[in-house]
């Protein structure tokens, strides 16, 4: 019952909400002008702190978009992908729940990147929670914050190595140590016929000490129905997800010039199988002898101290984090499913992050931040390659211990010291110049811990299922050990710069051109020099990849008139991309493996523009323009990338959005509004279009993604405390694929945007 249900609540919800809008609103008197903008967005300016410090966006001279909780809430936003849609410049590359790499200004070379490092680093408060593109990176809970930042091009003189082409920026809301405040949320979804979604989100702050110490406390439990049907496990709607978490965040001022705050968070992401599927087997289905698993549980722990001297706020923040992930998949689509052939992984990383940093104070000409950076991490993994016991028995392979052929424990130390600083001249209020330095040595090493095993299973499967392969000849079960092994250690040492000069013609318009820079860490494979067991001619897997580098060429303009009643910001940029880390698979046995290539180019425009022509009535529109490609390969690079000179990044031409919202006063204080949010991207290629080590071989993994267009309905009313909205998203039930894999041990390599979700949300604030 389920389904007609909620579709009839909805149904009633989305049509009886402007009915009763404009029943109330036709006995109210006419609206003063501030009072028709109650419910609107706001028009004031927006303060972000992107360059470390509190500025005006219009002043910050590079790329933007700024996100406060009003705006999440309008747009239905909980995650990266409504982020995503609603920033120009950045795909969310996102086959199934928990995984999550980001592509801004078209730089990235597929939308995977396994054992690279993401190219937009990815910030809780000042936890850089961000990692390797084959790793589970969880959700984070987007109730009661204050602001998210997406800020596009390189940031690494302030946001350190692995912020290449971006950083996105979370920072959730302080105590209000003054009055006591709560709110809740629950939102009740339909999606397709079946599938109930439910998300559930509260707030309570807490002012222990008048003007000297407060708490905020943040709770959430999602429990949302899937829609993919798995006919391996035989589990219809198998990708159903359950999520919960919350933090705690304790405030305390022991003096007017100082404040400390302590939090604690946790959240766990607990997906019950992927959201990947295989077209050929019908619009969402999919196959695996068992669930894929990537689940993940993120712990944080931070205390911020803020001092504020008469020159300069020292700030202090010391994080420590771990992160429980699991990363269970089938990988017997190597083999088109001729065997079983899966693994089961589990990660653990404990990470501490020390920064400090001092930030002028005053109105002077010089304004400036220096601050010092400490990171470390430890990434444990214990590897679990397994066949079936069903399969062992019926094929007569003994002498395992179990179903698992192989096991092996290793573990990776990472750590980056830093040394950053932006120094600002102020000639007039009209013109400024910054300049920015950060310098650091980053270092990686891998060590396989003894005590694991290895045996030929993968060989003797293979000559089971392809007898003429082998020469119609089936080795015996050779079982061997697996010693410590201490990898490589690589060092690098980076100096990043960036240098602006931005000029106000006007008090309405701010211009600038930026030069700016940035790199990735090194990366060191795991399995370097092993050579395959199954093909002796395939490639030997190399050291690893060196640190790649991009310098950032971008203009623009940033345009606020009419009381903030019409705003533009247009960016254009060339980047230059060198040394560029790739991620190939070796064909014959799936080993991912991390490699350079010569250079690539990105180019393109941006804009957003916002617009209230009449009262109550705004429309925003943002986009990019890209074109990014290869163009600097050597013969040995393409054989080894599957790349060509020309070929296309994992980067569409054209991405955008447009919200056009209606705000109205109606009886007393209350208020209503109605909304339509359509969101568009190009289609663009997975990867790489030939097979590592085979040029001119077409791969057959290759492909590109569709061209899709998003369309969200919300229409709601505010009365006094209580907010109800109802929404339908996905309007037109768009199934585009929206991710391709890259390689081929998946037998479900596609994924495919939502289907129709038709919902109701009610918020309380108290």
């Amino acid at each position: 019952m389920k389904a007609p249900l909620l579709v009839s609540a909805s149904a009633v919800a989305l049509f009886a909400l402007p009915v009763a809008a404009q029943a109330q609103s036709s006995d109210a008197p006419p609206p003063a002008d501030e009072a028709a903008r109650d419910g609107a967005r706001p028009s004031e300016d927006i303060i972000v702190t992107a360059t470390r410090r509190s500025e005006r966006l219009q002043d910050v001279p590079l790329s933007v978009t700024a996100f406060g909780q009003r705006e999440l809430d309008d747009l239905g936003i909980v995650g990266y992908e409504g982020i995503a849609q609603n920033t120009p410049g950045i795909v969310v590359n996102r086959p199934t729940q928990n995984f999550n790499n980001f592509t801004a200004r078209g730089i990235n070379t597929n939308g995977y990147s396994a054992g690279l490092q993401s190219a937009v680093a990815i910030y809780v408060d000042e936890l850089p929670i961000s990692a390797n593109g084959n790793s589970t990176i969880l959700d984070p809970n987007l109730y009661d914050v204050e602001r998210v930042e997406f800020l596009r091009g390189p940031q690494g003189t302030l946001f350190g190595s692995n912020s290449l082409a971006g950083a996105m920026r979370i920072i959730t809301k302080s105590p209000d140590l003054n009055a006591f405040a709560a709110s809740a949320s629950v939102d009740l979804g339909l999606t397709g016929s079946s599938a109930l979604r439910q998300r559930y989100n509260a707030m309570v702050n807490v002012p222990i000490m008048q003007d000297e110490m407060g708490l905020r406390i943040t709770g959430y439990y999602r429990n949302e129905d899937g829609w993919v049907d798995n006919i391996g496990t035989g589990i219809k709607d198998s990708n159903s997800l359950e999520a919960y978490g919350g933090r705690a965040i304790l405030l305390m001022r022991p003096s007017d010039r100082m404040k400390v705050k302590l939090l604690i968070s946790y959240e766990n992401s607990k997906p019950a199988d992927s959201g990947l599927i295989n077209p050929t087997l019908g619009k969402f289905v999919r196959n695996s002898d068992r669930p894929d698993l990537f689940q993940g549980k993120l712990t944080n722990y931070n205390l911020t101290v803020n001092y504020e001297f008469d020159f300069a706020e020292l700030i202090s923040s010391t994080t420590l984090s771990t992160y429980d992930a699991s990363f269970y998949v089938d990988l017997a689509g190597t083999y088109a499913q001729a065997f079983p052939f899966a693994l089961d992984a589990y990660g653990y990383d404990d990470l501490f992050v020390q920064e400090t940093r001092l930030v002028s104070r005053g109105d002077g000409p010089f304004q400036w931040v220096a601050g010092f950076f400490y990171y470390d991490k430890r990434r444990s993994v214990d590897f679990a390659y397994r066949s079936s016991p069903e399969y062992l028995a019926a094929k007569n392979i003994v002498g395992l211990p179990d179903e698992y052929y192989q096991r092996f424990n290793s573990y990776t130390d990472q750590s980056e010291v830093a040394g950053f600083g932006e120094l600002t001249y102020k000639f007039s209020d009209k013109f400024w110049i910054t300049g920015g330095l950060r310098y650091g040595n980053t270092q990686v090493q891998s060590f396989t811990r003894g005590g694991g095993y290895n045996s030929n299973y993968l060989t003797i499967a293979y000559c089971l299922s392809f007898p003429a392969a082998c020469g119609f000849y089936v080795p015996p079960l050779a079982i061997t050990s697996i010693p410590y092994a201490e990898g490589l250690k690589v060092s690098d040492d980076r100096l990043s710069w960036k240098a602006s000069a931005s000029w106000k013609p006007s008090e309405d318009l701010t211009t600038y051109v930026t030069v700016s820079t940035g790199f990735r860490t090194p990366v060191v494979n795991a399995r370097a020099g092993l050579a395959s067991t199954i093909d002796p001619n395939d490639i030997v897997i190399p050291s690893g990849a060196r640190s790649d580098s991009v310098t950032n060429y971008e203009a623009g303009l940033k345009g606020r008139w009419l009381g903030g009643d019409l705003t533009a910001n247009i960016a254009a940029y060339y980047i230059d991309w060198k040394n560029i880390q790739v991620q190939a698979n070796r064909v014959s046995d799936s080993i991912q493996f991390a490699t350079n290539i010569g250079g690539a180019e990105s180019y393109g425009l941006e804009f957003e523009i916002m617009a209230r022509p009449i009262q109550g009535l705004s429309l925003a529109v943002n986009g990019s323009f890209n074109e990014a490609k290869v163009t600097k390969l050597t013969a040995v690079e393409a054989a080894i990338s599957g790349a060509e000179v020309g070929t296309r990044l994992a980067s569409p031409h054209f991405q955008g959005s447009a919200t056009l919202r209606y705000d109205f006063r109606m009886a007393g204080s209350n208020s209503g509004f109605g909304a339509v949010n359509v969101s568009h991207a190009g289609s663009f290629p997975n990867q790489f279009p030939n097979v590592p080590g085979k040029p001119n071989v077409v791969s057959p993994t290759f492909d590109y993604t569709e061209a899709w267009t998003n369309v969200n309905l919300y229409a709601g009313i505010k009365l006094g405390a209580l907010g109800l909205t109802a929404y339908v998203e996905n309007l037109f039930n768009d199934s585009s694929i929206t991710y391709v894999h890259p390689e081929a041990f998946l037998d479900g390599r596609y994924a495919r945007m939502r289907p129709r979700t038709v919902g109701v949300r009610a918020d309380y604030r108290f």
